[in-house]
């Protein structure tokens, strides 16, 4: 008797997922039934499948959705974040397995006493940040306590970026996840985190301008900026008494300082749509956000109102965007300055088809241990096949698929709407996800902290 997996969505993320469950289906019995929109977009090979079927679903069908739902065993959302609250309901209402990779909502933390009481198990924030970022983490963390340790500092930084290999723009940079939250990356609030004991806050206009660097060994240096939610992680890892900790996102160098123009420009705003937006130029969209002037071009203005030269590798950056092209159209109806911007990049920031993408995770635990300050590094690197086999949609998959497997056979059993941050879920996935390449190494490392002979931090 096959045991019956349902896939909610089938977007970009999902190839080595539906590949996983696939490849066990045989070995483990599972059938799986992918929900998607639109079916016809499922590849040929995985909708052709024996142990596979695809189905139209969309889910704000009730019925539809319920009938889905109610005929598997397990459940995995793929849908994004808001909508997995349709789904996790009918999950308590049929007595079935829920695994996400996003954060928990307010929504779905709701449900934890019946999701308790029914013996369900809903694992969320189990892709890559959040997911990988959890389980490498409390696995490091929950050594040290063992050994006697206590952790004084804990950083995390994580990048979606585009392997040295197809590295060919001046931006070091193309899209790997969802270009949307690229472009809002920061707003919505001020970055916060601890440093030293000391509570630090930077206001979006400035977030692109505060970064840490990093070197990875084989891959280069990076920099990071804050993410906003690093004291979320107090509580959740257990790290009341650290004075530092500290999340952030990474980038190639020198990258975070030309995001900032788009910032300062305001092209970022997503709080407002642009008269005739449809039948403007990226020229026309530029000038915009500049005074007007009787005689100088847009190049000129821009210029001054940046304060760039001619021989700045910024202007570089932004010619290299055709920002200044008066015959390309923007082409979106009703758009925010985000929206207009989005579709700029996405002419010169998508994936080829044989572009390979690459994933980079950095952590730093800063530890005391028998009276002496101890520090850990650990890094991953993850590169990608091509533009539907991505290092992206490895990393935030794959984790997933494992999950919901050991969920199915019951080595995951402690109920309730969770995050993977227990040995018996972090172990396990993290044991398979070597066989698939993604491995952390450890280096120990000096203790510096931050600047240990100044006091006021």
């Amino acid at each position: 008797m096959s045991r019956k997996i349902l896939v909610v969505g089938a977007g970009k993320s999902t190839s080595y997922l539906l590949d996983y469950f696939l490849e066990k289906s045989e070995e483990e019995q599972l059938h799986l039934t992918i929900g998607d929109l639109n079916p016809k977009a499922i590849p040929e090979h995985i909708s052709s499948h024996n142990n596979c079927s695809a189905i139209t679903l969309d889910v704000f069908n009730d019925e539809d959705r319920a009938k889905a739902i109610q005929e598997a065993d397990i459940i995995v959302s793929m849908l994004p974040a808001r909508f997995h609250i349709k789904v996790a309901k009918d999950c308590v209402h049929f007595k079935k397995h829920l695994v996400t990779a996003s954060y928990v909502s307010e929504e779905i933390k709701a449900l934890d006493e019946k999701v308790k009481e029914h013996g369900l198990v809903f694992m969320n924030e189990i892709g890559l940040d959040p997911g990988i970022d959890h389980m490498s983490a409390m696995q490091v963390i929950d050594r040290i306590r063992m050994e006697g340790g206590k952790i004084v500092l804990f950083e995390s930084f994580t990048g979606g970026l585009v392997a040295t290999e197809s590295d060919n723009n001046l931006w070091n940079y193309k899209f790997t996840w969802n270009p949307r939250n690229v472009v809002l990356a920061g707003q919505g609030g001020t970055a916060q985190f601890i440093q030293e004991g000391t509570y630090k806050y930077i206001p979006y206009h400035k977030l692109f301008r505060r970064t840490e660097f990093f070197k990875i060994e084989g891959y280069g240096t990076f920099e990071g900026y804050a993410n906003r939610d690093s004291l979320n992680y107090r509580d959740a890892y257990g790290l009341q008494d650290a004075l530092t900790i500290y999340r952030g996102t990474m980038r190639r160098v020198g990258f975070s300082k030309a995001w900032n123009m788009f910032v300062q420009l305001g092209m970022t705003d997503d709080s407002y749509t642009v008269k005739d937006s449809k039948n403007m130029s990226y020229r026309e969209f530029v000038n915009l956000f500049l005074p007007y002037s009787p005689t100088d071009s847009v190049e000129l203005k821009l210029r001054h109102y940046l304060k760039i030269d001619q021989d700045d590798i910024m202007w570089g950056k932004l010619l290299e965007l055709n920002l200044f092209d008066a015959n390309k159209k923007i082409a979106l109806k009703n758009a925010t300055p985000a929206q207009m911007l989005q579709k700029i990049l996405e002419d010169s920031w998508t994936l080829e088809e044989d572009d390979k993408d690459m994933i980079v995770m950095y952590h730093k635990f800063g530890y005391e241990l028998g009276g002496k300050k101890k520090q850990i590094d650990a890094n991953m690197a993850v590169i990608g096949k091509n533009q539907t086999h991505t290092a992206m949609a490895k990393t935030v998959g794959l984790p997933v698929a494992i999950a919901t497997l050991l969920i199915l056979n019951k080595k995951i059993s402690t109920p309730g709407v969770q995050i993977p941050i227990t040995k018996e879920v972090y172990d396990p996935i993290l044991k398979e996800l070597e066989h698939y390449g993604i491995r952390f190494k450890e280096f120990d490392v000096p203790y510096v902290g931050y600047n240990p002979d100044v006091v006021d931090q």
